[in-house]
């Protein structure tokens, strides 16, 4: 059993065991190996799972089809996913596989995979693995093999932290939402010289405290109240997977990670002046307006939202850092390998706080022109009617604009409508809705560089076109 809906833009997640069983996921990773031959990869590939309690058991069922293919798997136990990406370069292996639901909650299972490291399956890929997996062409071959790595945790923390130490004293607040990350996050921490203050980093894949996510308020708030408790430096928080990181400053205030992102392309366009920085379209207007990034002849490049999108475009011009408004960074030689860690951010965080040791969290959040922004907000929409639900919003909003009417009161500058619809005001503010690409989803954001009431004006307006559609539900939050 294997739900055609499970085969997403750039990753597979089904909810267990509803839309996917066991001889399913074997059959996926059957697919998977077909694909390896018929792309001309060698037929090795590393294999990890996250910590959830249902995760080995999709793990052994994937193996297993990918052994069937005539695949060697290198199996190297519970990981986050950026350990299976650096096990890709470790251990020289042509392709990965990650069993996780990444941040979806307990209930959802999934794989993330690639072949070109750093990268990651795109849409192609996608399209051909379900075409593969659907229509029973997977291929038994002779040559499978299994072989148990060990070490890859204890070399991944070697190479996150180096001969590197903090010089000046920090407290941070670790926050894990008992997830996977717990593992790894509080050791990084401890051997980089930093105060861990903890914060749910227990595993627990019943997660009894909230589902780990740092984009989602509930974590974000539970962050800030560990600050405010512990008179921490500022908090970070880290997803079920470990491939994003969240920032809660001194002061207890979000950081979303667009702004993180800011933060961090200034001090790192001071040190390599003239870089190119790729923002996702959820992200803030400030990496092309920035008068600090531009001084340092810094550009912007905005692009698709998702990990996969994103390291692709990262890689294919050049760029030294990515930044996406869920928290996943991409940063790029000679700072990271160019895949979504967010234990390679936590680190790179810390040695900027370190290169600037008088100055607080919130000094750097202070410093940066002022917005206003919305967190991202998910009204669900089903999966099988999203996209086209989605073309429909795109057609009113530029139809909108073809007729001189505003959103928020303002002028409409332009449409962006490199994925979803980005609609752009006069002043620079925007609103965007886009369709989900891991949940029954849309996802909107919107941001002004003028008050609060601008922003609820243009999320009004937005959201107002949105409802004209029937099949749209309830926000999972708001603002």
């Amino acid at each position: 059993m294997i739900a055609p809906t499970g085969f997403r833009e750039y990753d597979a997640r089904w909810k267990y065991p509803d839309e996917i069983n066991l001889p399913g996921v074997t059959a996926l990773g059957l697919g998977l190996g077909t694909q390896m031959h018929r792309r001309g990869i060698a037929p090795v590939i590393a294999v990890g799972n996250d910590y959830r309690d249902y995760s080995l058991s999709i793990k052994n069922a994937l193996m297993l089809g990918l052994m069937q293919a005539g695949i060697t798997v290198k199996d190297i136990g519970p990981a986050l996913s950026p350990m299976a990406y650096f096990a890709q370069f470790h251990l020289d292996a042509p392709a990965v596989a990650m069993v996780t639901a990444s941040h979806n909650p307990n209930g959802w299972t999934g794989v993330k995979m690639g072949f070109e490291r750093p990268l990651t399956h795109g849409p192609d890929e996608m399209d051909e693995l379900r075409e593969i997996v659907l229509s029973g062409a997977g291929e038994t071959r002779a040559g499978g093999g299994y072989e148990f790595i060990h070490g890859v945790r204890e070399a991944y923390l070697d190479d996150l932290v180096g001969d590197f130490k903090m010089t000046r004293k920090l407290k941070v607040v670790c926050a894990t939402g008992n997830g996977t990350a717990s593992a790894f996050a509080p050791e990084l921490f401890e051997r980089l010289g930093v105060e861990v203050v903890d914060s749910h980093n227990r595993l627990d894949y019943t997660f009894p405290n909230y589902n780990p996510n740092p984009e989602a308020m509930e974590m974000l708030h539970d962050m800030s109240a560990s600050v405010k408790a512990s008179g921490a430096d500022f908090a970070l928080g880290f997803d079920g997977d470990g491939d994003r990181c969240g920032v809660v400053d001194d002061e207890g205030e979000e950081i979303f990670a667009d702004k993180m992102g800011v933060i961090m392309a200034r001090d790192l366009a001071r040190l390599y002046p003239g870089s190119t920085f790729v923002a996702d379209v959820k992200s803030t207007g400030l990496f092309a307006s920035d008068p600090e990034l531009q001084a340092h002849g810094a550009k912007a490049d905005y692009w698709k939202t998702g990990h996969s999108h994103m390291k692709r475009r990262v890689k294919e011009i050049g760029a030294l850092a990515g930044f996406e408004k869920s928290g996943h960074y991409f940063l790029a030689e000679p700072i990271g390998r160019g895949y979504d860690c967010g234990m390679r951010v936590a680190v790179e965080i810390c040695k900027l706080m370190d290169r600037n040791p008088t100055k607080s969290m919130s000094d750097l959040r202070r410093a940066l022109p002022r917005t206003w922004s919305t967190p991202t907000m998910s009204p669900f929409c089903p999966d099988t009617e999203k996209y086209d639900t989605l073309a429909r919003i795109v057609d009113k909003l530029v139809a909108r604009h073809a007729a001189g009417e505003t959103l928020g009161g303002r002028p409409i500058k332009e449409v962006v409508t490199v994925n979803g619809a980005r609609v752009i005001l006069d002043n620079g503010a925007w609103g965007l809705v886009r369709a989900s690409s891991n949940t029954p989803n849309l996802v909107v954001v919107c941001e002004s560089p003028a008050s609060e009431d601008e922003l609820r004006a243009i999320f009004e307006d937005l959201d107002a076109v949105i409802r004209t559609e029937a099949n749209v539900g309830d926000y999972d939050q708001t603002f």
